[in-house]
């Protein structure tokens, strides 16, 4: 059977632009200044076919006849490989054999519909570089033009004459003699065989099956490993932990807690207290038990969100990893109670600054400008092609996430009332539906519970997979379908840990028997383990009665979606695994999920003492120059590279978007969302973090995430009282007991703040470990730690989305109001980032007084009195009004006199950095109202000026002048860092 070559090349008078794309990173990472490149892809196709078929197959499925030409011939001839120019390289990029290639299955299903006899399919990409030598041309291929996680490189014409798309395996079934195995020799087992436990739990491994008179096989080790990995059953945080900690008055030590189970006792018990306080009115539904939290939202429908990491992977293979954890994330309301439509995406990135010099980068780690394009374009792709709008996220940028990046990916979705719970029944059907079982994501979840290392790529290339989205969208019609015709009891995405935690977690109370060679499979080879830990994309497992089949698999048959059945759930207490009627694995579903030794560790924090901070003396030019500089900065700068990019009006509901004002250029607060159209209520999502406050107490770091995602929510009209939290704990190494230390005490914020202002968290997720470690230049191992990072995700509800508000200015002589108390809070701020200086009293919340400041916020904009709102967040009164009046094309004219009053200096004024502010624009009319509002609820609400058409922003002081800025260089300013 022929292998035929087609490759695609710009038509003639077309610009090469991916070559052009390629030349300009290659120059941006620094590794060559003035390199040609030209660019083309290329297709390899498997089939019984002949040339002019070939060509057919070319020009009417695989290439752009206007924009486009295609060269097609056997492959490994000349005549494809011939370089543009003279003394130029070619460079052929493949995916590795086993690496999922989407674009490939999709070319083989459109070339089967349109009658082409196709076997096997691979992409490629083809470089041909101008000459270099052999150490320069290496570097470009590695950094560059390829991710050697899962692409492979060749240089020069490929000689191959067909795709080897994997063998039959032969089967042997593998035990491992852990029986006498002691200390170092456990250890190396865990480590070797990327288990990722720890000692004990190897022992407590090691004893259970010497207790059954028996080693384990290969496959129950594996299982245990997964199921009782941080990343699937949080250890640490739901472990025991005694703390020692400072009082509230700041005593060192003053505190000292013992934890049974730390997440529990904090976070859970917020949750639990709020919703007893509620009584007869808790509209939390389903929490901390299901895929995603369950609110109630109307009469007909609940609604669900997660937010997941995906950091490991996103750093090893950006796009793949960022790809499949929105991929996956969206897979968790689809397995939450019976299924729910996701209706809308949200995003948040952390990086290090972009323009870092590649020559300072350790061994192992990506470029983070190339994470960063490869991050966003895995979650654009994904989300876009699914048709689910990314309406709300963040970026912050930190040269601590050089060798972590994270990636947080959350969804949201809608489950008709009633659809909430699921139960699996004995004798159910074990049905797997969606894609194809595969070697990509092995040891994924075990893989995500550890530190990264400069080895970490060729060790753990495996743990990363690439998604297809298409098939995702595929099984979610089907899975809508199944769901509203009864066809089965309870369904479950399959995650970290692949068949192992779906099959795991859904037969815990019953017990399931597995038939492994069921299981439909990409290509041959994969052993049984392979098939039973694959965290391949795109599947989901459900319960379904056996009357019910037939009519599930025609329905997946009419859809083109494939189901499988892998066996049943059957009242054993066991699961047991066989391959062809052999049995490869039988564990007791009690060890498996109850048999992990508790994790007992000691946790002790130290705050950074708080240290007076002495402001240089600053005119109206230089607080001018402070403020360009903060505009200009990668945090406050603007990320409209990204948003354009996502598609946030898919599905029409979004009212709110991610950038307002009339140009569409503003930075929003947050999203409001109708999720169904025929409804006015809609759905409010926002999120807050800031991983420098936690230099100096992660205890503030927590209340102000948590308070800026509640303002955020607020500030575009979301109800305070019906607002539900998630947090995502993404922390360095938690084995050490200050780091846990510094853990304990931000979920105590989360406890403390939840309760007063009775948000409750319906869901979260951590993620820790995340360390990179290198030998440097003189053989020293260094690492490099993340900061303590928390993100807060809020999800609020709007009655009616005509009432929200925007942050835009709308009108010139309208009032400005500002809302809250200004302290002289500057610890952590961009003020003293961009001074290059420490130290100062980083932002507290006064909780009381934040949930007071809520509510009246709420009320006026109900009371419609507010025509703008704007939170005040990095870079404090200064950089909102610049946002503010920057994204209405208006100017603002401010007078800072009554701040004087309280002792602040103008610069404190202008850049302080407090929590719960607002910037309100409010009509001459509605002022006073609206200055009553907040003096009978007791809020500090201060008149400090007007918009108006000046294109200026000028602040006064007692008739001085201390700050004047042209709002076109702002803007400028705001969006040269990332105008990519």
């Amino acid at each position: 059977m022929p292998l035929w070559q087609i490759d695609i090349y710009p038509a003639e008078g077309q610009t090469d632009r991916e070559g052009l794309r390629t030349q300009e990173e290659i120059h941006e990472l620094g590794l060559h200044d003035s390199l040609q490149v030209d660019f083309a892809r290329g297709f390899l196709v498997q089939g019984d076919f002949a040339h002019d078929q070939a060509v057919q197959l070319a020009q009417t499925l695989l290439a752009d006849s206007v924009t486009e030409r295609s060269v097609v011939a056997i492959a490994g001839q000349d005549s494809l490989n011939e370089p543009p120019g003279d003394n130029m390289t070619l460079v052929n990029v493949l995916p590795k054999p086993g690496v999922m290639d989407p674009v490939a299955a999709s070319t083989i299903a459109a070339a089967k519909d349109i009658g082409f006899d196709v076997h096997a399919v691979r992409t490629m990409r083809k470089y041909w570089l101008s000459e270099l030598d052999d150490t320069v041309l290496d570097s470009i291929c590695r950094r560059a033009l390829s991710n050697d996680s899962v692409e492979q490189v060749i240089v020069g014409p490929l000689e191959m004459d067909q795709l080897d798309v994997g063998e039959p395996h032969d089967f042997k079934l593998t035990t491992v003699a852990i029986r006498e195995l002691q200390g170092e020799q456990l250890e190396k087992l865990s480590r070797d065989g990327q288990l990722y436990l720890t000692l004990v739990e190897m022992e407590t491994i090691r004893d259970h099956f010497i207790s059954i008179g028996r080693d384990p096989t290969d496959i129950e080790l594996e299982t245990i490993a997964q199921t009782w990995s941080e990343h699937c059953s949080h250890k640490t945080l739901a472990g025991r932990i005694h703390y020692r900690g400072p009082g509230a008055d700041g005593t060192p030590e003053a505190d000292e807690r013992q934890y049974e189970n730390m997440l529990k006792e904090t976070i859970f018990a917020a949750t639990q207290s709020i919703r007893k306080s509620l009584g007869e009115d808790d509209w939390c539904v389903s929490v901390f038990k299901d895929n995603a939290g369950v609110v109630t939202f109307d009469d007909e429908y609940h609604v669900c969100f997660k937010v997941e990491t995906h950091n490991h992977p996103s750093a090893l293979e950006p796009y793949g990893g960022a790809n499949t954890g929105l991929g996956g994330v969206i897979r968790d309301p689809m397995g939450t109670g019976m299924g729910a439509k996701p209706v809308c995406n949200t995003d948040v990135f952390c990086f290090a600054p972009p323009d870092t010099d590649p020559t300072t980068l350790p061994p192992g780690v990506l470029h983070p400008r190339r994470v960063m394009k490869g991050v966003v374009s895995g979650v654009r792709d994904y989300g876009n092609r699914m048709g689910i709008p990314t309406v709300n996220g963040a970026v912050y940028f930190d040269p601590r996430y050089l060798g972590n990046p994270l990636v947080y990916c959350g969804n949201v979705g809608m489950i008709p009332i009633g659809m909430e719970e699921k139960e699996v029944m004995p004798d159910d059907l074990i049905v797997a539906i969606g894609g194809r079982t595969g070697r990509d994501g092995i040891h994924g979840a075990t893989f995500s519970s550890a530190e990264l290392t400069s080895e970490s790529e060729s060790l753990s290339g495996g743990a990363v997979q690439i998604g297809n989205a298409i098939t995702e969208k595929m099984v979610l019609d089907v899975l809508m379908q199944a769901r509203d015709r009864g066809l089965y009891s309870a369904v479950t995405d399959c995650g970290a840990g692949g068949f192992s935690s779906a099959v795991g977690e859904m037969g815990e109370k019953i017990g399931a028997e597995v038939w492994l060679e069921k299981a439909p499979l990409k290509y041959e080879g994969l052993t049984y383990t392979e098939i039973w830990i694959s965290e391949a994309q795109e599947r989901m497992v459900v319960s379904v009665p056996p009357e019910s089949w037939e009519e599930l698999r025609e329905l997946c048959e009419s859809e083109g979606v494939e189901a499988a059945v892998l066996g049943r759930f059957s009242p054993t207490g066991r699961l047991t695994l066989t391959y062809h009627g052999q049995v490869v694995g039988d564990l007791s579903m009690d060890f498996m999920h109850d048999g992990r030794p508790p994790i007992i560790r000691d946790a002790v924090y130290h705050p950074q003492p708080t240290t007076s901070v002495d402001l240089p003396a600053l005119d109206a030019k230089g607080h001018a120059d402070v403020l360009l500089k903060i505009m200009g900065s990668l945090n406050v700068a603007s990320k409209h590279w990204i948003v354009r990019q996502y598609d946030h009006e898919v599905q029409g509901g979004s009212v709110v978007k991610p950038l307002v004002g009339p140009l569409c250029d503003g930075p929003s607060d947050a999203a409001v969302v109708r999720p169904r159209i025929e409804s006015r209520r809609g759905l409010v999502m926002s999120c807050g973090m800031n991983p420098h406050y936690g230099d100096f107490d992660t205890y503030h770091m927590a209340t102000s995430a948590i308070d800026e995602a509640m303002r955020n929510a607020v500030a575009v009209g979301a109800a305070p009282d019906k607002v539900a939290i998630l947090d995502n704990f993404c922390w360095g190494y938690t084995d050490r007991s200050e780091t846990l230390g510094s853990l304990v005490r931000a979920a105590i914020a989360c406890q403390d703040m939840a309760v007063t202002l009775g948000t409750p968290f319906v869901s979260g997720k951590d993620s820790l470990n995340n360390e990179f470690s290198f030998n440097d230049a003189d053989g020293k191992r260094q690492t490099i730690a993340i900061p303590p990072s928390l993100l807060i995700s809020a999800m609020g509800q709007i009655e009616d989305v005509s009432l929200a508000v925007t942050m835009d200015a709308k009108e010139a002589d309208n009032v400005v109001f500002l809302v809250g108390q200004t302290k002289s809070e500057l610890g952590g701020s961009h003020l003293l980032l961009n001074l290059g200086m420490s130290g100062g009293q980083v932002p507290t919340v006064d909780q009381p007084l934040a949930k007071t400041t809520f509510e009246a916020m709420h009320q006026a904009i109900q009371n419609r009195l507010v025509r703008s709102c704007h939170d005040l967040c990095e870079g404090g009164l200064a950089a909102a009004a610049t946002e503010m009046a920057m994204a209405g094309g208006l100017g603002m004219a401010l007078d800072i006199s009554p701040m004087a009053a309280t002792g602040l200096a103008a610069t404190e004024t202008l850049f302080s950095e407090s929590n719960t502010r607002f910037l309100c624009e409010v009509t001459s009319e509605n002022a006073d109202a609206f200055d009553k509002l907040f003096a009978k609820a007791g809020v500090s609400a201060i008149r400090l000026g007007v918009i108006d058409d000046s294109g200026q922003l000028a602040v006064t002081s007692a008739d001085q002048t201390v700050l004047e800025l042209d709002l076109a260089a702002a803007k400028q300013a705001w969006l040269e860092p990332l105008n990519w």
